[in-house]
């Protein structure tokens, strides 16, 4: 891959992690002080009813302060900073893969993910606590509540292991190697 054509790639990635952290901030900041309409300083409680939108779509006033659906959710400062801190390290980490990175589909997804991190960890530096707001539901079962940063996480790391999984699988022998597949080859054994 050229250097032009990788650096396409780092380009997209960035595009994809400012849009999504940009469209997560947006959307928090709508929820949080034109809908229900909290006054600053906004933290973890505020507290509002749940507004129905559709018969499976809600919006609801949740707080996570642990990681995932809750999970590790604690009152404790250090807590905070810890995930905090894991969610930078994850972020700047993803950053330096998607810097190697040569295909547009892992720009995009890595992107996603970056973008995600960083609007929860400055939800986390803003709030104490991550604003979930989405609830989606279906015959009285409740997915947990999340937000454009969740979502994009949640695809992006979905997406990240398909492509690990069936990475390769399709192509034939030497497709996308960087020679065409002309090149030497090792001897089977």
């Amino acid at each position: 891959m050229t250097g032009g054509a990788r650096h396409g790639v780092r380009v997209l990635g960035a595009v994809v992690a400012l849009a999504v952290l940009v469209a997560d901030q947006v959307s928090k900041w709508a929820i949080l002080t034109r809908v229900y309409r909290f006054e600053p300083p906004i933290g973890p409680d505020a507290w509002h009813p749940p507004i129905e939108i559709t018969g499976f779509f809600n919006l609801v006033m949740v707080w996570n302060r642990g990681v995932s659906f809750g999970l590790f959710a604690t009152e404790s400062d250090a807590t905070r900073w810890m995930l905090i801190g894991v969610a930078s390290v994850i972020a700047a980490a993803l950053a330096v893969w998607l810097w190697r990175a040569r295909e547009r589909f892992l720009g995009v997804v890595l992107g996603a993910v970056i973008g995600g991190a960083i609007g929860n960890v400055i939800d986390r530096l803003r709030f104490g606590a991550v604003a979930d707001f989405f609830d989606v539901h279906v015959a009285g079962w409740h997915w947990p509540a999340f937000n454009i940063a969740d979502g994009a996480i949640s695809v992006g790391i979905a997406a990240l292991v398909l492509h690990s999984v069936f990475e390769g699988r399709e192509r034939p022998e030497g497709a996308g190697r960087e020679d065409g597949g002309a090149g030497p080859r090792a001897p089977k054994a």
